[in-house]
């Protein structure tokens, strides 16, 4: 109990018997009941989550069965929370590898109605670790995030691959989690989702912890970027339609809308006239004009747009 507020745990799991140990026991007093979410473990990570049961009635193992990915594991884990009535859930990874000591930071801002959804940001205290970070997942976590704040339509936000947060049982029910990304790429998908219900986010800084020995990330580098690449831009479409002219109506989406045909279009034209003059055909004035206002005009129209999108994400 937190603030007069039930709180529960998500631990999505996957072959973390040695880990998942040293994980339960630190687990934070505040926390009412326990949910570890078993992703289909062919390790001891099952035996090892009852036995703890066995001693902290706050513990409850699910199993999913088979491998499914840690985001269906985690909606598993929302949707039980939910059912029992627990009006936060924190989410933390079965590799001892996020702060417990800080839940009550992430819980606040939800209590207080200044968040629906808060996640942490080791980025915000970068004396904590994250020199060691190799170089290319500082790069493939700027990416990341840059793509998701332009898809998902939080600015503000960063760290977005972090998979320390907190949500609201409104925020889980208001949500449709039908066709959600399962695998590693879950995070931004929340995001976008979360953006298109009108939700607020808000990120928190968080201590960053490396356990010597132990794998870190499942991001590799620029490829997992490209790799999640898709997804986002699909969310951004989805997104748009779904909060702008299914949910409500704004004009940005006409902003953005002549802004993505407008710049490539002069794109394109720039290059047929550097072909043609090229070959040797010339190029007249007027024709220049017009290939540089389109490009202008393109970008403007997106600008615009991602301004208004901003101040709707507040």
């Amino acid at each position: 109990m937190y603030r007069d507020r039930t709180v529960a745990l998500v631990i999505p799991a996957y072959n973390e018997e040695r880990l998942i140990r040293p994980t339960l026991e630190s687990v934070h007093e505040l926390i009412d009941r326990v949910y570890v979410v078993d992703d289909g473990s062919i390790d001891g990570t099952r035996e090892v989550v009852g036995e703890l049961a066995m001693t902290d009635a706050r513990i409850e193992l699910i199993e999913q069965g088979s491998n499914r990915g840690v985001g269906r594991a985690i909606i598993t884990g929302y949707q039980r929370a939910s059912a029992d009535a627990c009006d936060l859930v924190v989410v933390v990874g079965g590799d001892h590898q996020m702060p417990m000591e800080q839940i009550p930071e992430l819980l606040d801002p939800l209590v207080e109605g200044r968040a629906d959804y808060t996640k942490g940001n080791r980025f915000l205290m970068p004396d904590t670790g994250l020199d060691d970070m190799p170089w290319t997942r500082y790069l493939a976590n700027a990416l990341i995030s840059i793509m998701t704040k332009v898809a998902s339509g939080y600015y503000k936000i960063f760290d977005v691959v972090d998979g320390f947060t907190a949500i609201t049982r409104r925020a889980i029910d208001l949500v449709n989690w039908d066709g959600a990304w399962e695998g590693y790429g879950y995070p931004m998908d929340f995001l976008v989702r979360l953006n298109a219900y009108g939700l607020k986010v808000r990120d928190i800084p968080r201590r960053a912890i490396y356990l010597e020995g132990e794998r870190q990330s499942q991001i590799k580098g620029v490829r997992y970027a490209l790799r999640v690449a898709p997804m986002l831009v699909r969310g951004f479409f989805w997104r748009l339609l779904a909060k702008y002219l299914i949910r409500d109506f704004h004009p940005l989406l006409f902003f953005y809308l002549f802004g993505l045909v407008l710049a490539p279009l002069g794109v394109i034209f720039g290059c047929y006239l550097v072909y043609l003059q090229w070959i040797g055909m010339g190029v007249t004035g007027p024709k220049s004009v017009v290939c540089a206002l389109m490009i202008l005009m393109g970008i403007q129209f997106l600008l615009f747009a991602m301004l208004y999108d901003m101040q709707e994400s507040e």
